[in-house]
Order: structure tokens, then C-alpha cells, then sequence
């Protein structure tokens, strides 16, 4: 089966959040985590026929998507679930939300790993509760668990730590002796885990992955996994994600943090998502072989046109994370947004001297996109 993922389709005009932001401008979009390419046709043909029955009233999740996600989760990870562990969700932001409620109370204390997706950083104080950071640390050219400094910053008020595996921005895949790690010191303070998997189905090599709950029986009975095909499929914009919690008192304080707050999901989301997890798999491996060019491609360019930016291997995730603090410039991604590519900036992500670059397009826009950086940096060396 043939996927192109060459062709450039033209989202101006379509009420795209990526590329109505720069609207009318020669700017490049690679910024918000959506991919340039089309979703799978068994997706796109689902979702016609739904479409054709021409009713879209309150909808069930089909017993069928239930059997498909028992069966992914074993033969994907090795995770024999039961279909009761099963939440449905309107996507994994929401199900931030709804964990920092469920787990914890007012006065209570969240801890994160920086620098992370935004939403990890908002989600405690929607819920009323308080944040704390601990940063990532880079050793030999990747990023990992600062586990001495994570110890230190558990009070005796913390209660949930939001974990996002694999990692968004730095794209690291954690490893078992991490993860074990880090649910070691979890277990010792009797902290719950809410761990963020939605790009789990996008590791760029042979790395199988491994869910913090398949740890232990110990480890998925304080742990809640959130998912979705959003980004694996391209359906984000379709609002459908779920959890998957083991303990039946864990999800019973979840779906009642839950009730009343979080709509289910909708009717073209459960649709996406049994025609993408069911039939997508061809599109997924064709996909991937795509996405790891460009992330070698992206690695590249940066180490021998860009020598003044750093960047390590992307091991998960279409997005690539770009230390510009060389350049010295106070925002690093108005200065290329000047030069015509739009970036995300590190600051949204408590880091502001990086910027994250989505390499999930077609490779001659994303050829187009670093040689403009390359032309602002050429702008900055003769600047100097």
C-alpha cells in the first residue's frame, strides 16, 4: 500500500490554528504538534460513511473500539488491560485536567519534569492546585531524570506527579531502569503517576514501548495512562482520546472528577479512532519510516549548517528541540519568525532558550523551512 507523504496540501484557508496564525505572511508554520499530512484514507472513509447516515446525536463508545484497544495494548505492548480500566476521554489535555482534580485537593502540590508540553505547567493551577518543576538534565547528549533533584522537591504535600513518556520536547523514550526509578520514588511518598502516552506510537526506532503501569501490579495500581490517535493519525482536531486505570478506586475518583465537567467524546472521534486503530497500521509504519528521515534529515542540517544551535536525536515524536541560546538573542523564535519560519517557542515550555521545531510535513517543506533558518543565521554571523 502506497502513502504519499511528499505531497503538499494547502491548509491556508482552512481554519487551521497552525497556519491561520501567520496568515498572510511568507512564514513557514512548524510550530503546534499537528502534521501537514493527509490522515489515512481508511480514517477519511470512515468518516464519510458516518457522515452519510446523516444523524449525529449523543453517542456510545462501539463495544468494537473497546476489543481493538485490549488488542493494540497486547500486541503493541505487551499490556494485557481489561475493558472496564477503559475511560473515555474528549482528548489527553482534558484528562490532565481531570487527573490533577481527581488525585489531589486544594492545598496539595503537582511535580512536573522541565521543560514540558504547556499544558502540563497549566493544568495544576486550573485545578486549583500548585505546581512544582524539576528540570530535566542533559548527560551525553540526551536529556533524563534529575531523580536526586525530583526526591528533594516531594513535600509532604505532593500527591501526583504528571509524567509525559515518550517525552514532548526533548523526544526522549524513557528506558525501564528510568522509569523504574522514577516509580521507586513514588511508591516510597505514596504519589499517584498520570502519564501522558499520546506519542507512543510514534518512536522512531526499533524501541518497543513501555507503559510506567506494565512496571508492576504495585506500579498500575497508582498509575493512570493517557492516550489518543490524534497524533499518531493526525486527528487531533477530532477531540478523542481515553485513560486507562487499572484500580477501580483510582477510576472511580477520576470519572467522578470527570462527570458533569469533560463531554464525551464525540461521534467522528470514536469513528477516527476504530477506523485508525483498527485498519491504520500500514499508514503508522509508512509514516514512521517518513518521520525518521526527516528527524535525521532535521539532525543533520543542524550540525553542519547550524553549528551554532545543538540539537539531539529525536528517539520519539515529529518534533525536534533546538538549544538557540548561542545566538543570543532574548526570543529565538521572533528572530526566525523574522526570517520566515515559525517556531515553538522554549518559554511556553519553561526553557527560553530553545525552540521546537515540528518536522511532520512533506521533506520539501521542511527543507524550505530550515533553509530559512539557515538564511537568519547567516543574517546573525554577518551581524556580529
Amino acid at each position: 500500500m502506497d502513502f504519499n507523504f511528499e505531497q503538499i496540501i494547502d491548509r491556508r484557508g482552512t481554519d487551521s490554528l497552525k497556519w491561520e496564525l501567520h496568515a498572510g505572511q511568507d512564514v513557514i508554520p512548524m510550530w503546534v504538534a499537528d502534521m501537514d499530512f493527509e490522515a489515512p484514507a481508511v480514517v477519511i472513509e470512515a468518516l464519510q460513511r458516518r457522515v452519510a447516515h446523516g444523524v449525529f446525536g449523543y453517542t456510545l463508545a462501539p463495544d468494537e473500539l473497546t476489543g481493538v484497544i485490549v488488542g493494540r495494548f497486547r500486541s503493541h505492548y505487551g499490556w494485557a488491560i481489561a475493558p472496564e480500566w477503559l475511560v473515555w476521554l474528549p482528548g489527553v489535555v482534558p484528562g490532565l485536567v481531570a487527573a490533577c482534580r481527581a488525585f489531589t485537593q486544594p492545598d496539595d502540590e503537582i511535580v512536573t519534569f522541565t521543560p514540558i508540553y504547556p499544558p502540563f505547567l497549566a493544568a495544576p493551577a486550573q485545578a486549583g492546585r500548585k505546581l512544582v518543576t524539576v528540570p530535566l538534565i542533559r548527560e551525553e547528549g540526551r536529556h533524563t531524570i534529575d531523580l536526586a533533584a525530583f526526591e528533594a522537591a516531594i513535600t509532604a504535600r505532593t500527591r501526583l506527579l504528571l509524567l509525559c513518556h515518550p517525552h514532548n520536547p526533548v523526544g526522549r523514550v524513557f528506558d525501564r531502569a528510568e522509569l523504574s526509578a522514577i516509580a521507586e520514588i513514588c511508591r516510597r511518598h505514596d504519589i499517584t503517576i498520570c502519564s501522558d502516552d499520546i506519542h507512543c506510537d510514534l518512536i522512531l526506532n526499533d524501541t518497543p514501548h513501555l507503559p510506567i503501569a506494565t512496571l508492576s501490579d504495585e506500579v498500575a495500581a497508582t498509575s493512570i495512562t493517557l492516550m489518543s490517535p490524534g497524533k499518531t493519525f493526525n486527528t487531533a482536531g477530532l477531540n478523542m482520546g481515553f485513560a486507562v486505570i487499572p484500580d477501580s478506586k483510582l477510576r472511580a475518583q477520576y470519572q467522578a472528577a470527570c462527570k458533569g465537567v469533560l463531554p464525551e467524546p464525540n461521534v467522528m472521534g470514536l469513528t477516527a479512532c476504530l477506523a485508525a486503530y483498527r485498519d491504520g497500521e500500514p499508514y503508522r509504519q509508512a509514516l514512521l519510516k517518513t518521520l525518521a528521515r526527516n528527524a535525521a534529515c532535521v539532525l543533520d542540517f543542524v550540525r553542519t549548517e547550524l553549528p551554532e544551535l545543538r540539537m539531539d536525536p529525536v528517539e520519539a515524536t515529529y518534533l525536534a528541540w533546538i538549544d538557540a541560546s548561542a545566538l543570543g538573542q532574548a526570543n529565538p523564535t521572533a528572530f526566525f519568525r523574522k526570517h520566515g519560519v515559525a517556531l515553538s517557542p522554549g518559554s511556553a515550555f519553561a526553557d527560553a532558550n530553545y525552540v521546537r521545531l515540528n518536522f511532520g510535513c512533506p521533506p520539501s517543506l521542511l527543507a524550505e523551512g530550515l533553509e530559512r533558518m539557515r538564511g537568519g543565521v547567516q543574517a546573525w554571523r554577518a551581524g556580529r
